[in-house]
């Protein structure tokens, strides 16, 4: 499952929300999104226009797992499963559909006969957007936050995907939607409608490479904007 990828540069926001954007000056975040990182998200604005909003990776952050609860990770949901789980199932409910926009992410690949970081995109390195949903949280500073997850399927057919984990693991993929699908997901209402988007993304059109681990990336300011709406 993936667990860590790279989000787009601020400069790079005219193309995620598909209009001019003024602000991005304003935003920031890491280089490289791991867990209870901040990156961005993209929700359905009530006009109908692309939100953004900055958000937490994990759906339940380690600050909200109760004490004496073992730490345990929500960067992906499993499509088989998400309307079942304690942590996703309220979302999917409700249809709290979210897009990751990237540029990339990183899966161990084991062809060398050990664990070795690649990197997996889009042919022409554009932004992609993957599924997953979203939810806030009531911070002790009486603030409202958000976090997200990532929507896995299955990859054992996947004739990119299926070369990366362990052997004798499962193969999972990251549920990559087409450009003209990004705002049909936002919007969709209907969770059973919401399943025929939870499919996987040609190979033809991916690509991989050999991705060492990159330098621990900073932090987010905490004085960063939480949402961008654009009409």
């Amino acid at each position: 499952m993936c667990v860590n990828y790279r989000p787009p540069l601020p400069e790079q926001l005219d193309m995620v929300l598909g209009t001019l954007v003024d602000l991005y000056r304003d935003w920031d975040w890491p280089s490289e999104t791991w867990k209870d990182y901040t990156a961005p998200i993209v929700r359905a604005g009530a006009g109908g226009e692309r939100m953004l909003q900055l958000a937490s990776y994990g759906m339940v952050p380690r600050r909200h797992i109760p004490a004496g609860v073992k730490p345990f990770d929500t960067m992906n949901a499993r499509a088989e499963s998400l309307g079942e789980k304690r942590s996703f199932a309220p979302a999917w409910r409700r249809a709290q559909l979210c897009a990751v926009p990237m540029t990339c992410f990183y899966e161990p690949n084991y062809e060398s006969g050990r664990a070795e970081r690649f990197g997996i995109g889009m042919q022409d390195d554009s932004v992609f957007f993957v599924a997953g949903l979203w939810r806030e949280w009531s911070e002790a500073d009486g603030t409202i936050a958000a976090s997200f997850t990532q929507i896995t399927i299955n990859a054992d057919d996947h004739p990119l995907m299926r070369r990366f984990h362990k052997p004798d693991d499962e193969k999972r993929a990251l549920v990559v939607l087409p450009p003209n699908e990004v705002d049909s997901w936002l919007h969709c209402r209907d969770p059973e409608l919401a399943r025929s988007f939870l499919r996987p993304y040609p190979a033809e059109e991916m690509k991989t490479w050999a991705a060492p681990k990159a330098p621990a990336a900073k932090k987010t300011p905490p004085s960063a904007p939480q949402n961008l709406e654009l009409f």
